[in-house]
């Protein structure tokens, strides 16, 4: 099997990280974790710190400020060594172990990328109404402008083959790396499947960072980057630059 890359932003996740990057080790495939910090302020950086001196799978980077989560995913693409690439969020709405079911189509050689969807059925969902909803519209609208046929855009879980990365750059700093990425795809006219993967969604109470502004910016992301977009370049890997 091919090496499996795991990028983790990280931004004040200390309650969670511990156990996110646990579980993420657990999962039995050969992988390297690469995590962003984004300069937390809550200790995460040094329990990260901790965690990568007693695991050799771990690769540490921190930004010298906060950037956001698209400026992490940027910076943790250019550190990629692996063959396959997936985006790991450092709260634990989502479960590792399907890493496993989302590699079978790259591993058959039957998709270039694979989004692990919250709303197919197989999986093990717990959703907010709002949430629900909001996800629903921006799957639609961007689908609607990018030609794709998704049930999720929004997903964090995204796996693709890292050979990509030399085929485009990214420009998103925040939450709208998602729907960049997708619009990305799409215009590379990638092999692209979904698979059922389980979410147990958190509060705002809980830590979610997410919010009714982001999901504006989200709107606004999907429309320029499906209608407006930068000119796909095969000759550069995705931001080399640090910040």
């Amino acid at each position: 099997m091919v090496k499996l890359s795991v990028v983790m932003p990280v931004y004040n996740e200390v309650r969670t990280v511990s156990e996110i990057v646990e579980r993420v080790l657990r999962v039995a495939v050969e992988k390297e974790l690469i995590v962003v910090d984004d300069h937390s302020a809550d200790g995460s950086f040094a329990r990260l710190e901790d965690l990568a001196a007693r695991h050799g799978e771990i690769r540490l980077h921190r930004h010298p400020r906060n950037l956001g989560k698209g400026a992490a995913l940027r910076t943790g693409f250019g550190l990629v060594q692996g063959g396959y690439v997936v985006i790991q969020d450092a709260d634990l709405e989502y479960d590792p172990a399907d890493y496993l079911r989302m590699l079978v189509p790259l591993e058959e050689g039957v998709a270039d990328v694979v989004y692990g969807s919250r709303f197919l059925e197989g999986g093990r969902q717990r959703f907010l109404l709002p949430n629900w909803l909001a996800n629903r519209f921006l799957t639609a609208l961007s689908n609607s402008l990018s030609g794709l046929h998704l049930t999720d855009m929004e997903t964090c879980y995204k796996m693709f083959r890292s050979e990509l990365l030399e085929r485009f750059t990214l420009q998103s700093d925040r939450f709208e790396i998602e729907p960049e990425l997708t619009a990305t795809f799409a215009r590379l006219k990638v092999r692209l499947t979904e698979v059922p993967v389980s979410y147990q969604g958190r509060t705002h109470r809980g830590g979610k960072k997410i919010g009714f502004a982001d999901g504006l910016t989200a709107v606004r992301a999907i429309v320029q980057h499906n209608c407006f977009p930068r000119r796909v370049d095969p000759g550069r890997r995705s931001d080399h630059e640090r910040p």
